[in-house]
């Protein structure tokens, strides 16, 4: 009796147990979900802004595919000249976002004096080791791309072009400012040139600028009278003015960055670097999705990582030639490429 008097008793409170277990069990991963739709994320562009065709639009590519796949929250700020770097920067960090990604080697100083302002946000820089920032913060990752292998295989592809269409043996390189990352494009770009033909000549002028692209397209004209047959672009938004000289003067032209093919039948190819997906992926560490933010050090991608390459290649190049470049882009992927040049000569 006392056993059937008790039961319904054992009954309600086994049927309480249940519900609360089911319902923390839902609540367990309800947490990361809504942790996940909270995250905030800045993005400041640097003077190129997001109509460059390439660097900054790719960093908002990145930033909008996070906020498909993982349901952050994201903004834009857009720097119309360097005096906005600090102030967008900033901002942000005032607003309670949770991550901060710079575009670009030109905003180092400032994440450096805002990351150290604002030890508790967590930024990220494109293109910048942060371990050789001035203050060392331990709250900026780094995210870096090995550009020479980019370089490399378009300059192996122009090589190529060069001595089959029996063209002049001389091509040109147009940078935008003098910095890391432009002139591992350009030593790399040097070194495919020369595994592709020792003989060819190689002309390197700098812009001064990532954004006029009439400065980028005087380089590169000037280069052309020199008798460059193919002219590389590593100057962003000034450098479209180079692929702009290379279709008035009937010669190839190479982008950079993002796949330029579409700018025209002149573009051979692209050498590129996924920034959106060194955005995307560093967003989807901060939300805990898979990775893991180095504060204070880098994350670097290469061909290896899918963060390198070359872009699409113009239908008139050679099947022979083709298989020659993915086979080099293949070796390279497997490691059995090393120590591609990363200062220019």
């Amino acid at each position: 009796m006392k056993v059937q008097r008790w039961m319904p008793w054992v009954v309600l409170a086994l049927a309480a147990l249940s519900l609360a277990l089911v319902t923390g069990a839902s609540a367990s991963k309800a947490k990361p979900k809504s942790a996940q739709a909270g995250l905030k994320v800045g993005l400041v562009t640097d003077i190129g802004g997001l109509n460059d065709r390439g660097f900054n639009h790719l960093a908002y590519v990145g930033l909008q595919n996070a906020q498909t796949k993982l349901g952050v929250t994201g903004s834009v700020a857009e720097s119309k000249s360097a005096a906005d770097y600090i102030p967008n920067l900033s901002n942000f960090a005032q607003q309670g976002y949770n991550l901060v990604i710079a575009v670009g080697f030109l905003m180092t100083d400032a994440v450096d004096a805002v990351a150290t302002k604002f030890p508790n946000v967590k930024f990220a820089i494109i293109d910048v080791d942060a371990t050789s920032m001035k203050d060392k913060p331990t709250n900026v990752q780094g995210i870096l791309f090995k550009e020479q292998e980019s370089g490399y295989l378009s300059g192996y592809l122009a090589g190529l072009i060069i001595d089959a269409k029996h063209l002049k043996k001389v091509a040109g390189t147009v940078g935008g400012i003098k910095i890391p990352p432009v002139d591992r494009y350009i030593a790399g770009f040097i070194a495919g040139l020369h595994r592709a033909d020792k003989k060819i000549k190689e002309l390197n002028g700098y812009s001064q600028d990532f954004v006029d692209q009439a400065k980028c397209k005087e380089v590169a004209l000037n280069q052309i009278a020199q008798g460059s047959s193919v002219e590389f672009q590593v100057a962003g938004g000034c450098g479209l003015g180079v692929l702009d000289a290379a279709k008035q003067k009937n010669i190839w032209g190479i982008g950079v960055d993002s796949d330029q093919r579409f700018l025209g039948p002149q573009v051979l190819t692209s050498a590129i670097k996924k920034v959106d997906s060194g955005v995307f992926l560093t967003i989807q560490a901060v939300a805990g999705k898979g990775g893991t933010f180095l504060g204070g050090n880098n994350a670097t991608l290469g061909v290896a990582q899918g963060g390198s390459g070359i872009g699409s290649i113009s239908p008139k190049v050679p099947k022979a030639i083709l298989t020659k470049v993915l086979a080099l882009q293949a070796q390279i992927k497997a490691g059995k490429v090393k120590n591609i040049p990363t200062i220019v000569p």
